[in-house]
């Protein structure tokens, strides 16, 4: 018999999508993308607090990123979810900014770009 699960990220909210982004550099894209959504932190933030609490030894934002892609298309009906992965490295800050004790879990290189 199949186990159901709770989305680990809460309740889908619709992704907003910052308009007139073209010149900005990938920080400021990404500053503009999260204060629209600051949801997909929060759901990054359960997940890895998930995570960590099963003893999970390391994490990748990547594994992370694709889990709530795929429980964002599991929970909506033709909403279609872009999460762009150049926010990936940005997000892995914000998380261990409000939670250092996670900084084990996750390698974090130098960014490459602003």
């Amino acid at each position: 018999m199949p186990i159901e699960q709770p989305p680990l990220f809460g309740t889908v909210q619709p992704v907003r999508h910052p308009t007139d982004i073209g010149n900005l550099t990938i920080q400021q894209r990404f500053e503009a993308f999260h204060a629209l959504n600051p949801w997909v932190l929060r759901a990054l933030a359960r997940m890895t607090a998930d995570c960590a609490e099963k003893g999970f030894g390391r994490i990748g934002i990547g594994m992370l990123f694709e889990l709530l892609r795929y429980q964002y298309g599991a929970a909506t009906r033709g909403d279609e979810f872009a999460l762009n992965n150049d926010f990936r490295s940005r997000y892995v800050r914000l998380l261990l900014a409000e939670h250092p004790e996670w900084s084990p879990l996750f390698e974090v290189r130098a960014l490459r770009a602003d």
